[in-house]
């Protein structure tokens, strides 16, 4: 079992990351055991990540929202983001589909989260996630790979490339926590001819490590990675505009080098 401690301690590889806003999805199985379970390992990720004014995201992802009661959405989370979605000490976006939990100062928060409510897309540039790129914040793959790194959607969105999105918008049932419940109106995240595009995310992880977006590190035994919201965005550019439009998420080919490296 690794106690709280060494969580703490080996959280300290990413403190350039503190105080900035910090997006985190998580494996606890990875993980492994931790001292007071997933509850355990979420109070080392708040205590760390929201001190000098940093906020600490979970994505709490349902298909249905439902302000008040996870149970009652239709979950598509692991552990750490139902453990986040139902903690009273988060304040809980307003996105339809992409809700996060975000901790910190309360202020800061609700700031951070004031967009959501009017999103129409599942990561809007104005919304958290784009906010991840323009607040400099960073992004903590822990046990997982960039085939869970949402913000890349947010990124496609800001680009605007196409075949990311459903032609048409989907209502979504939402409940609050006053009771009120109304259907909401979203595009879905949809490439026709792919699949799930996010499953070929991986690809760009070599070029992001040309450009050193990634700090590695362990907690408990997962391998973590922390990577630069903005240095993401800015070798996607690179790509995209060097492609000409051509689609690079058709097959598993590795992205061309010429393509990210340094001319």
């Amino acid at each position: 079992m690794f106690t709280k401690q060494q969580i703490m301690d080996s959280l300290q590889t990413f403190s350039f990351a503190v105080g900035r806003p910090v997006l985190v999805h998580s494996s606890l199985r990875a993980v492994g055991e931790v001292e007071g379970r997933g509850e355990g390992l979420l109070d080392c990720l708040i205590s760390f990540f929201t001190q000098r004014g940093g906020l600490l995201c979970i994505p709490t992802h349902t298909w249905d929202f439902d302000e008040m009661n996870m149970v009652t959405g239709r979950v598509c989370i692991g552990t750490l983001p139902y453990l986040a979605a139902t903690d009273t000490r988060a304040l809980r976006t307003l996105h339809p589909t992409h809700s996060m939990a975000i901790y910190g100062e309360r202020d800061r928060a609700e700031a951070f989260a004031a967009e959501e409510v009017f999103a129409e897309t599942p990561a809007p540039p104005n919304g958290c996630y784009g906010k991840l790129c323009a607040q400099d914040g960073n992004i903590l793959l822990l046990g997982v790979g960039h085939n869970r790194n949402t913000y890349l959607h947010s990124v496609e969105e800001m680009l605007q490339v196409p075949n990311r999105l459903s032609r048409e918008k989907r209502n979504i049932r939402m409940i609050y926590a006053d009771g009120r419940e109304e259907l909401r109106q979203i595009y879905s995240h949809c490439a026709e001819g792919i699949g799930d595009v996010s499953a070929r995310y991986p690809k760009y992880e070599a070029a992001f490590r040309y450009h050193e977006c990634i700090t590695d590190g362990m907690i408990g035994n997962a391998k973590a990675q922390m990577c630069r919201a903005r240095a993401m965005y800015e070798v996607l550019v690179r790509i995209y505009q060097r492609s000409g439009g051509r689609e690079l998420m058709y097959d598993d080919a590795p992205i061309p080098r010429a393509l990210y490296e340094l001319s």
